[in-house]
């Protein structure tokens, strides 16, 4: 059994030397070595092209690299190919520490303060006790729970809004498009991390970010086409947004004229919030194939026909 990895040079030498170390029965090569298309049955790659998933007859698995799908072409893919996003520890780690860094700054002012910083103005706000502030996220797979984990010791009052119902311990669970509005309306300071899919492109637009109460907060570190830009701009001009924190965008890098970047109300990162470690992403992945191999259900596996 061999996997072929095509992305990131850098990442791919410490996968090549934590495999031969420890999974040295699992073949490990990369696109500029001489290797059988037969002979692989794994792919680690962020977004293969066509030409390459047709070349390997005999792949199994689409391992992504990162903890998103949504850069696969499913309709390209052979119907018998399983799709396997990575679930490691680093990017859970990561995306708690940027999702309750971006709470804080929004929670205690740090756009105003910013401004304020930039014209020398000594300008005290009025503390609002996190008791009293409401957070929501719209997704409630393992990111979102762990952010949600993460936030409760302080003391917000916190809610999720997912398509299918869940239930979590201290957090108001919502489910499907009918609650999306009453949802909305509950929270402050909203935190994007659902999938994107057909269904969730757009979802990010002036119809339901209306239904935030006026002087409420964003952060999207879902993927940038879950938010229509434009709406977001106009309802931050009107007042009715206070700030948002975006890590992503489409495309991305954000073009150097784009609004974003000189909005006085907006908070720019450039898609940092979750990094794959290399390391524990490498042992993830081998942990997975092992699965396969005894048989055993896969971590991350993703329904084709649902897509995230």
């Amino acid at each position: 059994m061999t996997l072929l990895y095509t992305s990131d040079p850098e990442r791919g030498r410490v996968w090549r030397e934590i495999f031969a170390t420890e999974a040295n029965d699992i073949g490990f090569v990369d696109p500029s070595q001489d290797h059988d298309p037969a002979t692989i049955r794994y792919l680690a790659a962020w977004s293969p092209s066509a030409a390459l998933i047709a070349s390997l007859p005999r792949l199994e698995i689409l391992f992504s690299i990162g903890a998103g799908i949504d850069q696969f072409d499913m309709s390209r893919l052979p119907p018998d190919v399983r799709v396997v996003r990575m679930i490691e520890p680093g990017i859970t780690a990561g995306m708690v520490e940027y999702a309750t860094m971006a709470v804080l700054a929004l929670h205690r002012n740090l756009i105003d303060y910013r401004e304020a910083q930039k014209e020398a103005r000594w300008s005290p706000i009025s503390l609002v006790p996190a008791t009293e502030r409401r957070i929501g996220i719209m997704g409630l797979g393992n990111l979102g729970q762990a952010v949600l984990k993460a936030l409760a010791p302080f003391g917000f009052a916190l809610s999720g809004w997912s398509r299918s119902p869940r239930a979590i311990d201290g957090v108001i669970c919502h489910a499907g498009e009918a609650a999306l509005p009453a949802f909305l309306a509950s929270c402050d300071i909203l935190i994007c991390l659902l999938p994107l899919t057909d269904a969730t492109r757009g979802i990010l637009c002036r119809d339901t970010l209306s239904h935030l109460p006026r002087g409420a907060a964003l952060i999207n570190v879902g993927r940038g086409g879950h938010l229509a830009e434009q709406d977001l701009l106009s309802l931050l001009d009107e007042g009715h947004i206070m700030g948002a924190v975006l890590d992503v965008a489409e495309p991305e890098p954000l073009p150097a004229n784009h609004p974003f970047w000189t909005h006085p109300r907006i908070l720019v990162t450039p898609h940092i919030a979750s990094m794959t470690r290399a390391d524990s992403a490498a042992r993830a992945l081998i942990a997975n194939i092992r699965r396969h191999e005894a048989g055993a259900p896969l971590e991350g596996e993703v329904p084709r026909n649902r897509g995230y």
